[in-house]
Order: structure tokens, then sequence, then C-alpha cells
């Protein structure tokens, strides 16, 4: 890790910032533009591509160099998987991405994904791959992956079991694998009241952002805005560094209180 603004992404070799930004939730070209502007480089065109959030990334071209192009494919036979990637970057008018993100495999990776995704790096459509998955066990087989240079993983105040099952199995050097959370706001439950015991302070969506970013095995935290104004929260409220330990102690109390059920016992 390097700051708390800054890492180095694992074996990708890039240093960026430590907010990425989704376009998913509606953020768009003038949430990249301030995104790009606050040092966000981790730029994720995933599950939902977004026109308005193409134009942002196109109207950057010319820094081409400067953000990570980010494009997730949840293909399951190979060809789609190229028809996919190729049809994102011609939307684009980019000659490659920095990273294709392989999505959703929670039940083991396909042998001929990715062998055709570590095709596609070697025509340079793409630099380096990336996983996503909910199944903890199963990120500590793919961090361990030849060939796979990011690993996304949630992670938040109420699902904190990776601080268990993912991140004390990682590498301790540069040959660990870049650890990209999501779902820091756990879909925005750790915004609303209920559950929460009287006179709990309730946390904003920087709190969320701020609860993942403190702890140092994460690299990367993607943020979904949907708007200027909701993004622009965010980055201000990163503008106070990592929680310090009363801080840690009240999310996790709210993630508790979220995760509890009546004769719920789990590890989350």
């Amino acid at each position: 890790m390097g700051d708390w603004k800054h890492t180095l992404l694992g074996r990708t070799g890039r240093t960026i910032g430590r907010l990425g930004l989704a376009a998913s939730y509606g953020a768009d070209e003038r949430c990249v533009a301030l995104a790009f502007e606050r040092g966000v480089q981790y730029m994720y065109w995933g599950s939902r591509r977004s026109a308005s959030f193409g134009a942002g990334l196109r109207a950057l071209k010319s820094r081409r160099d400067q953000f990570l192009l980010v494009i997730q494919s949840y293909a399951r036979v190979p060809y789609l998987l190229t028809w996919s990637l190729e049809r994102a970057l011609r939307q684009l008018d980019m000659d490659y991405a920095d990273v294709l993100l392989l999505g959703f495999w929670n039940k083991g990776m396909s042998a001929s994904i990715f062998e055709k995704a570590l095709e596609l790096r070697e025509r340079g459509l793409v630099r380096h791959l990336a996983i996503s998955t909910h199944n903890r066990p199963l990120a500590t087989e793919y961090s361990a992956q030849a060939g796979l240079d990011i690993l996304h993983v949630r992670y938040n105040a109420i699902h904190t079991g990776a601080e268990r099952e993912i991140f004390p199995n990682l590498a301790q050097s540069g040959a660990r694998p870049g650890i990209v959370s999501f779902t820091a706001t756990s879909w925005g439950q750790l915004m609303k009241p209920d559950k929460l015991p009287p006179g709990t302070p309730l946390p904003s969506a920087g709190d969320c952002y701020r609860f993942v970013l403190t702890n140092p095995a994460v690299d990367v935290c993607i943020t979904g805005p949907a708007s200027v104004a909701q993004l622009e929260s965010t980055l201000n409220a990163l503008e106070k560094g990592p929680m310090n330990d009363d801080e840690l102690q009240w999310m996790r109390q709210v993630g508790q209180a979220k995760y509890s059920k009546p004769g719920r016992f789990s590890l989350r």
C-alpha cells in the first residue's frame, strides 16, 4: 500500500488513487470529469455501460495513460467474451482496456473463459485481468491464480468476512493481486436508520468509504454515485483521512446492528 490517497495496485505495478468510479448507478459525464480531476483513476464501465459515462471516458482519451479503463463482462461463452470487450472498445473509441474484469464467478472460473481472457491480453486488447466473486474461499484461491492481477471482493461494515477469510491469506508482498472492494454502503443499507439503537449516529456514504479504505488490505474502493452532488460529498469526506479507533468501533457497531436478526448467528 502507498498512502491514504494512493496505492500500488498489486500485480499491475500501477500506482493509482484509492477510490474507483462505477457507471452502474447513474454517474454521468460530469461525474467522470470531476472524479478524474480529484484523483480517481480506476474507471469502471462495468455492469451498466451507460452512454453518458462512456462520453466522459472518451473526453479523457488524450490523457489515456493517466487512468485505468476497466471493462467488465459476465460472458460464460468464450466468443461472447471477445464480442463484449471489442464492442465496448469500439463504443469508447479506445484501442485497449487496462483491466478486463471477469464478473461474478462464485462457483469456480471457467477454464475456457480464462484461456480466452489470456488470449485477449496476448492480442493487446487488455493489459491486466481481474475477477469478481462473493465466494470468500474461492477468492483466496483466485488470489494465487497466475495471470490474475486484481481481485474484486465484497467488503463493508456489515459484511466483514473478508477480514478473516481473504485479507490474511494474501501474500504480503508485491506479488499479491490488487484488492478492489465493492458495495461499501451495502447497497445503501448502512445509511438507513432501521435497526440502529436509539441515539446512534447514522453513517454517510463517505463514512462507509472511509471505513473500507482504512483497512490496509484494500487498495481501491468502488463508489457508484447517482449524481455529481453524491460524488462530491464522498470525495470531500475522504479528505478527512483514515478513521480513528472510535470511528471504526462506531461503524462496526452499526454494521453488527444491521446484520443481526432474531435467532441468527454468523461470522458475516
